[in-house]
């Protein structure tokens, strides 16, 4: 299983974060395929909730890139959307985040991206979407289900958008 996760909380060229997220989406259905996508959620911004409320979601897909290549057309989509790697946390207009590949596990001192994400298991805001589109894929490192993180996980502020 292939997961994906999106966040947005700047406006880019008229398009508002849901909006963004949800053409991300688009964007990535065209390099792999979509098997599912969740319902988009509003979560205060982080570490300053003072900075606009982002937009998140997650995704499932399928691809035959490897996990470099696929980070690299992420961040290719995040580009296009006007994405500006500044200070770390900062509001954004697009960030694409690769969750899992499989059952890979990667550290930071070896090439290519740190798998599974190194901070999924703490973010609220990453494993309520992921909980609703697959509940039970478990964490290759804890073992731990996305269902049972999110509810060890501080949920406080995360809303599903209807």
């Amino acid at each position: 299983m292939i997961l994906i996760a999106a966040g947005s909380n700047l406006h880019f060229c008229g398009l508002d974060s849901q909006d963004i997220v949800l053409r991300a989406f688009q964007a990535l259905g065209r390099v792999s395929h979509l098997k599912k996508v969740s319902s988009l959620y509003e979560t205060p911004a982080w570490p300053d909730p003072a900075d606009p409320p982002f937009v998140n979601a997650a995704a499932e897909i399928e691809t035959d890139m490897g996990p470099a290549a696929l980070l690299a057309a992420l961040h290719a989509i995040e580009a296009g959307f006007g994405r500006r790697r500044s200070a770390r946390n900062a509001p954004r207009t697009l960030d694409l985040d690769l969750l899992a590949y499989h059952d890979l596990v990667s550290r930071e001192e070896e090439p290519g991206p740190v798998l599974p994400h190194p901070r999924l298991g703490d973010r609220a805001f990453v494993l309520a979407p992921l909980a609703e589109i697959a509940p039970d894929w478990r964490h290759p490192v804890s073992g731990q289900t996305a269902a049972a993180l999110l509810q060890a996980a501080d949920a406080a502020g995360v809303r599903k958008i209807a």
